[in-house]
């Protein structure tokens, strides 16, 4: 472990009864860097991160934050958290929430900044449970960042947000780490973890099944997105051979595939009128179906 780590998790394994939801998992966190830690839907994500909020305790391995032990005092003190079960009480004015959570800090950010960087101004005096589900989502954002923490966790921060409350929170994000400090993130928003992400942690089933810079883990499939306007249907474009994923989406066929020259032949065969065709190197989202696909149906040992 370097001097530039700010937390890790060192063979890791942790149970709920006879399900593990990690196993022999090693991961590092880096000062300065946005981590996203990515994967299907109990894959051990939220196991992961409450092992290194020292919410739960280690059963086998070992967990850090700052050298020290995830729960300890001094390290609470100098890390945030966004959760998507937060506990915060609905009875309470945003006000009085932000004001609550700073009290906890030696060293809080004013209020009016964490107003202005969540874009909750005016919503001061609003009950918590009066909000909407994007104003209760910034709010939170807000508190996770109310003592200018130098390690934060951000689990789903934008769900629910419109596209440019999203982009703003980004920007928030992208500040957070130019000033030196860490952003540990999941979220099922691809594009958001290829936005923000320095490094990418990808879980499935408990296992990394891979670890890198958004670019390393998009070069991990070799496939192609096929894309154009056309009378054939997806059913047919996936019997083709080497695609492994085709739809509709509005008026476009989208086809994933390692042989993007037969397919557009195969196309234009079928349908000479086809338009607005392209071919693209594959995005985040393919790679990482094309990663936890090959991680349920590995290939059989030879």
């Amino acid at each position: 472990m370097s001097e530039n780590t700010v937390a890790h998790l060192s063979g890791v394994t942790h149970r709920y009864g006879a399900v593990a939801a990690l196993e022999e998992v090693d991961l590092e966190v880096r000062r300065g860097e946005v981590l996203a830690v990515l994967g299907p839907n109990g894959a051990g994500k939220t196991t992961a991160i409450h092992l290194l909020l020292g919410s739960l305790p280690v059963q086998t391995g070992e967990a850090t934050v700052f050298g020290r032990r995830p729960d300890a005092p001094g390290v609470r003190a100098r890390r945030g958290a966004m959760l998507q079960i937060s506990g915060v009480p609905d009875t309470l004015t945003v006000g009085e929430h932000i004001d609550l959570f700073r009290a906890y800090y030696p060293a809080p950010l004013p209020a009016s900044r964490l107003l202005a960087m969540a874009g909750i101004e005016g919503l001061e005096r609003r009950r918590f449970g009066k909000l909407s589900g994007g104003q209760k989502q910034r709010v939170l954002f807000a508190l996770a960042l109310c003592g200018d923490p130098e390690l934060v966790f951000l689990d789903e921060p934008t769900a629910g947000l419109d596209v440019e409350v999203r982009r703003g929170l980004w920007e928030e994000i992208r500040r957070h780490r130019e000033s030196g400090r860490t952003t540990v993130l999941t979220t099922h928003y691809l594009e958001e973890a290829d936005a923000l992400a320095d490094r990418i942690f990808v879980l499935q089933r408990g296992r990394v099944i891979a670890e890198g810079a958004p670019s390393t883990i998009k070069a991990r499939t070799a496939a192609r997105r096929v894309r154009c306007v056309t009378r054939v249907t997806a059913d047919t474009v996936r019997s083709v051979p080497g695609v492994v994923r085709s739809e509709t989406r509005g008026q476009h066929l989208e086809a994933l595939t390692s042989r993007p020259e037969a397919l557009v032949r195969e196309l234009l065969d079928r349908d000479p009128d086809l338009r607005d065709l392209t071919v693209a190197g594959a995005g985040l989202e393919e790679a990482f179906l094309a990663l936890t696909r090959e991680s349920d149906h590995p290939e059989p040992v030879r």
